[in-house]
Parts: C-alpha cells; sequence; structure tokens
C-alpha cells in the first residue's frame, strides 16, 4: 500500500518569506513600545475606567438647546464649503501645475522633477501641521481652514496628476508633437480627453478626504464644526459632544455614498 503523499498548501520558499516577515513586524512592534513606553496591558487593565467614562458622561447623546442648533447646523454647512470650495480651487491649481510636472508634457521637461520634489514636500507637512502654524499667524477663522486644505489638497493632487499622465500613451503625443501642435494643443487634444476619468476620480476621493480633514482643523481653530465640537469638549459637555461626533459621522457617510455614485455614473 502506497503511503499518502503530503502536498504542501504553501510552497517552502514562499512559507520561509512569510515567518522571515512576521519576526520582523513582531521585533519591529517590540521594539516600538520599548522606545515609546507603551503597555499594551494598560488598556485592559484600565478598560472598566474607559468605559466607565464613555457609558457616563458621553452616553446617552444630547442635543444642544434649540436656541444653539441652528449655530451647530450652520457649522457643518460651513465645514462642507470648506471642503469643497478648498479642494476644487486646490484642483484647478494642480492640474495647472501638473502639466509642468510630467516630463512627457511639460515644455520645459528639466524643471518636471523640482516640480514634483516641491509638490512632495509640501504633501509631507500635514494638514493639522499648516494650520497650527497659519493659526500663529492669521488666527482664528475658515480662512485658516480653508488655506490650510487647500496647500495638502494642492500638494496631493499634483502628484496624483502627474502620475495618471504619464500613464497616457507616447504614441498620441507624439503624433501631435511631429505635425508640430503646440504645448496647449497637447494639453487639450491629448491629456484632457485620456485623463479626464482619472481626475475626476482623484478630485472626488480629495473631497471625501478634506470632509474628514475639514473637522480636525476647525479644532484648532479653522472653523466649522469642529471648533463647536471642540468648545464642547473644553466645557465637559461630553453628551452634546456625542451627538456632534455622530452627526459629524453621518455627514461622513452621506458624503462618501454620494461621491461613490457620482464616481460610478461619471467614470462608466
Amino acid at each position: 500500500m502506497k503511503q499518502a503523499v503530503k502536498i504542501p498548501l504553501i510552497a517552502p520558499d514562499l512559507k520561509r518569506v512569510y515567518t522571515i516577515f512576521l519576526l520582523v513586524v513582531m521585533v519591529v512592534f517590540i521594539l516600538s513600545t520599548a522606545v515609546t513606553h507603551f503597555n499594551g496591558l494598560t488598556l485592559f487593565i484600565h478598560a472598566d475606567s474607559i468605559w466607565q467614562f464613555v457609558s457616563q458622561d458621553f452616553l446617552p447623546p444630547r442635543l444642544p438647546k434649540l436656541s444653539r442648533l441652528p449655530g451647530v447646523l450652520e457649522s457643518v454647512v460651513v465645514t462642507l464649503a470648506l471642503a469643497m470650495s478648498s479642494t476644487t480651487i486646490a484642483a484647478i491649481l494642480a492640474f495647472l501645475t501638473a502639466l509642468f510636472g510630467s516630463e512627457k508634457i511639460s515644455p520645459f521637461p528639466r524643471a518636471a522633477k523640482f516640480v514634483r520634489g516641491f509638490a512632495t514636500f509640501l504633501r509631507n507637512i500635514p494638514t493639522l501641521v499648516w494650520a497650527f502654524i497659519l493659526f500663529s499667524s492669521l488666527g482664528i477663522g475658515t480662512g485658516v481652514g480653508f488655506i490650510a486644505l487647500c496647500i495638502t489638497s494642492f500638494a496631493f493632487m499634483v502628484r496624483a496628476f502627474v502620475e495618471t499622465m504619464e500613464d497616457v500613451s507616447n504614441d498620441c503625443v507624439e503624433s501631435l508633437t511631429a505635425v508640430g501642435a503646440s504645448f496647449p494643443q497637447r494639453v487639450s487634444q491629448a491629456i484632457v480627453p485620456a485623463c479626464l476619468n482619472g481626475f475626476i476620480a482623484w478630485f472626488l476621493y480629495c473631497i471625501e478626504v478634506n470632509i474628514r480633514a475639514s473637522t480636525i482643523v476647525g479644532m484648532v481653530g479653522g472653523g466649522g464644526v469642529g471648533m463647536v465640537l471642540f468648545s464642547y469638549i473644553k466645557t465637559f459637555r461630553y453628551d452634546i459632544a456625542c451627538s456632534i461626533i455622530l452627526l459629524i459621522a453621518l455627514m461622513v457617510i452621506l458624503v462618501d455614498r454620494l461621491t461613490a455614485i457620482l464616481r460610478r455614473e461619471l467614470l462608466k
């Protein structure tokens, strides 16, 4: 009787790679906890205190007074307007800048690397840091939130638009260049038709990101619903803050669903 042959589900070499990767992750985690002095057991030890705080202070959520409710709803509208306006302005500026950041399209190919490097530098500074910098110079207001969101959205979309342009086939661009087409003609006849769907997809994604970011920026002085939320947290009105958090979550979910529908309909 022949002995059954055991066939491994994973190749030995691949299994070895997975094992090494898991060990590396564990070592990195242990080193990170040692450097940060973080003890994961603390969460379990003080879990009852956390739950007591949430259940007694945050729950159940309570709506603000009727006299203040219109102000809360207005702050939600301001947050949506901040995200939409900053993303729109950033998208226009990013498109114009990305034309000079793509070596395939730019009339100054040598400057393309500097354009991409500048966008990368701006993108690596978080929105919250920009908000703190602008808050120190401009003070509290929606202008701080608008500029902070616009800077990070601009940097993000420059890189995204450049990568989208780089995926365009060289044949169309080279053929237009061979017949003497100017820079605006190459853009309008080759880049825009081929990349429009990608531009719209990145624009809608950036709106989703800025809806969330505008709330965080508002908490440090950028206006909108984030500032209202932070004011209730500072005054220890956690039950009202909980209702505003739920309102923000509902707003984000609705925007995500709406942008998903628009993306599906526009990018068919």
